[in-house]
Formats: structure tokens, C-alpha cells, sequence
């Protein structure tokens, strides 16, 4: 999956994932491969993404977004 995570001021990250684990109001959710279609608020915590290579990223957010389809994935954070 294509995934691009920016914040008011700069690009955290953009590129390959295989697994985006979000911080949502009700809890935690994640998105695989051919997820459906998504719009979502994010809550404060940690974005979690596995790599195509099997490492991990996190990052610490206070909130956000969350738009994808297709495979191709943006979050607009704070």
C-alpha cells in the first residue's frame, strides 16, 4: 500500500506499507492490503506501520485524519 503521512509543516512519511495500524475515537484499527474505502478522525496516540521488509515505524500524534482507497492511503496530522 502507498501511504503518505503529513503534518501542517512536513512529510513524516511516504511510501510502501503492508499493514497501517491508527489510533480511531473507538480504538485502535488497522488496514491491509485491498482495505474498502476509508474516511476516518484519528485520535491521539501512535501510528503504527509495518514495512514491506517486515521493520516497524511509529509516530506520536494528537489527531488527525485518515482518506484512502485503492491501496493508496493519506493522513493529515497534528
Amino acid at each position: 500500500m502507498k501511504i503518505k503521512i503529513t503534518k501542517p509543516d512536513s512529510i513524516l512519511f511516504e511510501g510502501d506499507a503492508k499493514l497501517l495500524q491508527l489510533p480511531g475515537a473507538g480504538g485502535k484499527f488497522e488496514i491491509l492490503e485491498n482495505h474498502a474505502p476509508i474516511i476516518s478522525t484519528l485520535e491521539a496516540g501512535d501510528i503504527r506501520l509495518v514495512l514491506p521488509d517486515n521493520t516497524e515505524q511509529t509516530f506520536a500524534i494528537r489527531g488527525g485524519v485518515v482518506k484512502g482507497q485503492q491501496n493508496d492511503f493519506m493522513l493529515l496530522v497534528q
